[in-house]
């Protein structure tokens, strides 16, 4: 079967029992939907990349406490419809749940995202949809995303929501932009500083965002677990 360019008939996913010996991390949950470990990911065409930001965005969601549509910020005839076509394994992984209440910051960031939309389809719904309740969580929004690193949402960004991911000139940190552009719109200045450069909280909204992502450091701790001491 060929999902947005991207055969997946060849690939293996595994089922619940799997994931659960495997420990329930993203990356097991990862392996479930697309049969392969995230790390090993081959993201140079666009489709494989959209597969692979969606396989991440539902790993992460998956391997959290609670029902996936308050997770992942989707309803659940959108889950659905991804479970119909792209990840067959999902019914089995997150079995039917009703839809999460909507959450009045989540839906502003949304918004935002829907309204800079660059691709057309489900995809891009869906994704404004993730990426923003994701954006509640307390990291890196590229690792709240699942994603390997912060190049990833950037591309994320420019290929789904380019003319936002553009306004972002001096690289701010996404999560902080968003915010930015959100107050900007309702007219609302959201720093004291007269340039950000004078800023005391410069760090926090242009800081390094690079690490290990937690996909990444939760498999490590896995296999250093299992290693014979």
């Amino acid at each position: 079967m060929i999902v947005a360019g991207v055969e997946v008939a060849s690939l293996a996913p595994v089922g619940l029992p799997a994931v659960t010996a495997a420990g329930g991390t993203a990356a097991a949950f990862y392996r479930a939907l697309t049969g392969q470990d995230p790390a090993l990911a081959e993201i140079t065409d666009d489709g494989a990349f959209d597969r692979h930001v969606l396989a991440s965005l539902l790993a992460v969601a998956l391997s959290e406490a609670g029902h996936l549509p308050e997770r992942c910020g989707l309803a659940a005839a959108d889950l659905a419809s991804i479970a119909r076509h792209w990840f067959p394994v999902l019914a089995e992984l997150a079995p039917p749940a009703g839809d999460a209440a909507e959450d009045e910051e989540a839906a502003m960031v949304r918004d935002l995202l829907l309204a800079h939309r660059s691709s057309s389809g489900d995809l891009g719904r869906w994704l404004a949809a993730m990426v923003a309740r994701r954006a509640l969580e307390p990291n890196h929004l590229w690792e709240d995303l699942g994603l390997r690193e912060r190049p990833e949402l950037t591309r994320l960004l420019l290929r789904h929501f380019e003319p936002l991911a553009l306004a972002n000139t001096r690289n701010m940190k996404w999560k902080r932009f968003f915010y930015r552009k959100l107050c900007e719109d309702d007219g609302i200045v959201m720093c004291t500083a007269p340039v950000c450069t004078c800023c005391q909280d410069f760090a926090n909204c242009f800081g390094d965002e690079s690490g290990e992502s937690r996909m990444a450091a939760r498999r490590r701790a896995v296999l250093q677990a299992g290693a014979p001491s």
